[in-house]
């Protein structure tokens, strides 16, 4: 009968650790700034899309949210609390419960003093990277960057796409979707509160959500809140953002977001002269009053109020190969004369209404 094997010693003469050790060591050194590594339900952040490549992705958002973010809430401060010596520390050493309750103090406080502004976390997608904030709105932080972004149309990064502010996350399923959005839609459509909306859906890395279902289930809500909230697919007052990663969702209230490209920063540095060129085939579609299907759910959409429907825009061909990289549940074919309820086929993003739906 063969002998085990064992494993190898080492030159000090202990055994060698396994891979599992290893790991488990490599992520404690990961967690010691404190708070998750990766999306999960109960966080707030911004969802960032880039073109494949994550680190500079990550390098240029902690770049352009620390210079806002600065520019908003002030410098991040850091206090060293758990140096700050106690006046009773000789009074507690022979109180064994109190050394105890201070030494808990301690780690909590230190923990604090670690977790930053901007932390990076696992997204669970290619091409998308969330940053987790701390102590600020990510929907007042992202808009104020679009729109200075808008108006100098300085252009200050190379990998980053869209930057979406994440004002709430909850489980990925229907029912957990519902009650959430309950309490968390009320601040924008509760009454008093009113004001016309789209919703837009995407996502990654999840089978089990319906599109049409989440749409409808979301629009009764906003419709129950105050009778008076009307859909607009035009020049909404409100988006609101469903980002389903998967077993995460991910939702926010945007405002300005056809004004603001859909909030792509590479889209919202071009000249109106750039940006309101159609493809040919797609104009022709729309002229004939067919619906066309889009290419990707992440080009941005002209919106003419004066004409009362969504014109498709000329992408540049180099958005076209940053685009292409991310999923496209976005795109949708609607037939003519199919049967829809009036809710769900007016706020769904990415498929073109025709003359006959709008009237």
């Amino acid at each position: 009968m063969a002998a085990p094997v064992q494993q190898p010693l080492q030159p000090g003469g202990g055994k060698r650790k396994g891979k599992a050790q290893y790991l488990q060591a490599k992520r404690a050194r990961r967690c010691e700034g404190g708070g998750p590594r990766q999306l999960e339900p109960g966080l707030q952040g911004i969802l960032i899309t880039c073109n494949m490549n994550e680190r500079k992705c990550v390098e240029e958002a902690y770049s352009l949210l620390n210079e806002y973010g600065d520019d908003m809430y002030g410098p991040e401060k850091f206090s060293d609390k758990d140096q700050q010596p106690s006046g009773s520390e000789g009074e507690d050493d022979d109180d064994v419960e109190a050394a105890l309750k201070k030494e808990v103090g301690d780690i909590k406080a230190s923990t604090e003093m670690r977790l930053r502004r901007f932390q990076s976390v696992e997204s669970g997608a290619n091409n998308v990277v969330f940053i987790r904030t701390l102590g600020i709105e990510p929907e007042k932080l992202v808009h104020h960057i679009l729109q200075d972004m808008y108006k100098t149309k300085k252009k200050k990064t190379r990998v980053i796409l869209r930057m979406l502010p994440i004002s709430g996350t909850c489980k990925a399923f229907l029912e957990d979707m519902k009650k959430y959005a309950e309490t968390f839609l009320e601040p924008w459509f509760k009454a008093p509160n009113k004001g016309t909306f789209q919703i837009v859906y995407k996502s990654r890395n999840n089978s089990h959500m319906n599109r049409e279902e989440v749409i409808k289930e979301l629009a009764g809500i906003v419709g129950s809140l105050n009778s008076e909230n009307k859909v607009d697919l035009t020049n909404p007052q409100y988006t609101v953002v469903v980002e389903i990663i998967k077993a995460v969702c991910c939702l926010s209230v945007v405002k300005d977001y056809t004004l603001l490209r859909k909030y792509n920063l590479q889209e919202v540095v071009k000249s109106a002269k750039d940006s309101s060129q159609l493809n040919p085939k797609q104009a022709a579609q729309a002229g004939n009053g067919k619906e066309a299907k889009l290419e990707s759910g992440d080009k941005s959409n002209q919106n003419d109020p004066a004409e009362g429907k969504n014109n498709q825009q000329m992408v540049p061909e180099k958005s076209e190969e940053l685009d292409h990289t991310e999923p496209t549940s976005e795109t949708q074919v609607v037939s003519e004369g199919e049967a829809k309820p009036e809710l769900a086929r007016q706020v769904t993003e990415g498929s073109e209404l025709s003359k006959n739906d709008l009237s």
